[in-house]
């Protein structure tokens, strides 16, 4: 999978993930999705979001955690 919206750079924003070069975090997209935000909530709160913005960040944070494996706790 080919990700051209998700950009990294050490000089900006401490290295995380971003958006396009943009000061906004893959996270804070991503968390925004899982409070149930909807799209045009978000691309509200970021005039300079597109739609495939969003969706790219989902897909990489779907990647991002296939990559690795999280403590689940068990009920």
């Amino acid at each position: 999978m080919k990700l051209t919206r998700i950009t990294l750079n050490p000089a900006q924003m401490g290295g995380v993930a971003c958006i396009r070069g943009l000061r906004i975090p893959v996270a804070t997209i991503v968390g925004m999705v899982a409070e149930g935000l909807s799209t045009k909530e978000i691309l509200d709160a970021y005039p300079d979001l597109e739609s495939e913005d969003i969706r790219e960040a989902l897909r990489y944070a779907a990647q991002a955690v296939q990559e690795r494996e999280l403590p689940l706790a068990i009920p």
